[in-house]
């Protein structure tokens, strides 16, 4: 582990090897197989008991709550603290975009595809950068041009058609329909109404129940993880806390997040000219940043973003990130075109930002890399009160 001293003498240690995803183990990618397969076998170690004894299983995935935030939290977090079992990996990158898709279709990015918050899109030919979660580049919605069937080929669920409870502005959106496909969408309005949406799925007789909700992450970004951010999580416990209530007998809630975050602020890199020269564009975000090569300029990008940034991010080819399993498998040739030649994936409390993705500057908290803090999500299980 490195250490460097960050504003107010602040000591922030900076590990020394990424945390790779445990695909096929304690992961994402394994919870819903897990959840949807429960009481057919041996049950998965990193599975909660009573998750696997459960007749009806509510998943509430809480975006950007990261094992280790919450492990410090715990004195405004009764209820998740009350939760048996303990963390697990996200996947790579840890992005709400590849992360969600992975939890939803219960594979790993390598197969579904959706490797990234920003990626490049061969297939409509031309050098666009796809925003995933709005489902657009710089030429507009990508809804006819890249339908979500071609983006992403695996149903949500295991196929089988189980409800998805989401926020209602989410559900005509091309992110939701490439990452719950298939899914039966039902909307909360304000979180509430979700409570009263899965007492009412559970009573209608729903084996599986899955509910999303991203206050927890959006208050990450515009403020950090310190005021703000506990305020959110004691409402969010609370949450919690009320979805428990509407738990009938022999169910169980199950908690999980999409990625953690780490506080940057200011703390935003520019790859400098030495480095752009051979670069044609960028994609990716702030913590795992894609740059896409000129022709003949691999090397050169490469060797200019070790000696550039190499001290404050795991810099990697592309081959490098699939050889050592980042993605949980090879990639089809399509799928390796969405993706850059040189990544820059922070190890350090720091961002890297693209000049044409003006939206993503000022973030206060961050995620995408392979840090701890990131990687590593809560898995809890709880019971009705």
């Amino acid at each position: 582990m490195a250490e460097l001293e960050r504003d107010r003498g602040v000591i922030v240690t900076m590990p020394t090897d990424p945390v790779l995803p445990d695909y096929g183990g304690a992961c994402l990618s394994s919870v819903v197989p897990a959840l949807l397969g429960r009481g057919r076998g041996r049950r998965p170690g990193f599975l909660p008991e009573l998750a696997e004894e459960a007749r009806q299983v509510v998943l509430l995935v809480l975006d950007g709550l990261g094992w280790e935030y919450l492990q410090s939290a715990m004195a405004y977090s009764p209820v998740l603290a009350s939760g048996t079992g303990g963390p697990i990996t996200s996947v790579a990158p840890t992005t709400t975009a590849t992360a969600l898709t992975s939890i939803a279709t219960g594979t790993a990015p390598a197969e579904h595809g959706i490797l990234g918050y920003r990626i490049r899109l061969p297939e409509t030919g031309s050098d666009e950068v796809a925003n995933i979660l709005r489902w657009r580049t710089d030429r507009g919605d990508l809804r006819r041009r890249w339908p979500a069937a071609s983006a992403q080929p695996a149903p949500a669920f295991g196929g089988t058609g189980a409800p998805a409870v989401t926020k209602l502005e989410f559900g005509s959106t091309g992110f939701t329909a490439a990452h719950l496909r298939g899914a039966r969408l039902v909307g909360w309005a304000v979180p509430s109404t979700m409570v009263v949406e899965v007492r009412s799925l559970l009573g209608a007789g729903e084996p599986f129940v899955y509910a999303y909700y991203d206050g927890l992450d959006k208050v990450a970004h515009q403020y950090g993880l310190r005021d703000h951010y506990e305020q959110e999580l004691r409402t969010v416990d609370r949450l919690v806390g009320d979805l428990l209530g509407v738990l009938p007998p022999g169910a169980a809630l199950v908690v999980t997040s999409d990625h953690g975050q780490v506080e940057v602020g200011p703390a935003t890199r520019l790859p400098g000219p030495e480095l752009l020269a051979g670069v044609q564009l960028l994609s990716g975000e702030g913590r795992f940043r894609w740059l896409h090569a000129r022709p003949g300029a691999h090397g050169d990008v490469l060797a200019a973003a070790e000696e550039a940034h190499g001290d404050e991010a795991w810099v990697r080819s592309r081959d490098q990130i699939v050889d050592e399993g980042w993605f949980g498998g090879p990639l089809r040739p399509d799928l390796l075109d969405r993706l850059g030649d040189v990544a820059l994936v922070a190890r350090a409390p720091v961002a890297f930002l693209d000049p044409a993705d003006t939206g993503e500057t000022r973030l206060a908290a961050r995620h995408g890399s392979l840090t701890s803090a990131e990687m590593l999500v809560p898995l809890l299980a709880f019971g009705p009160p």
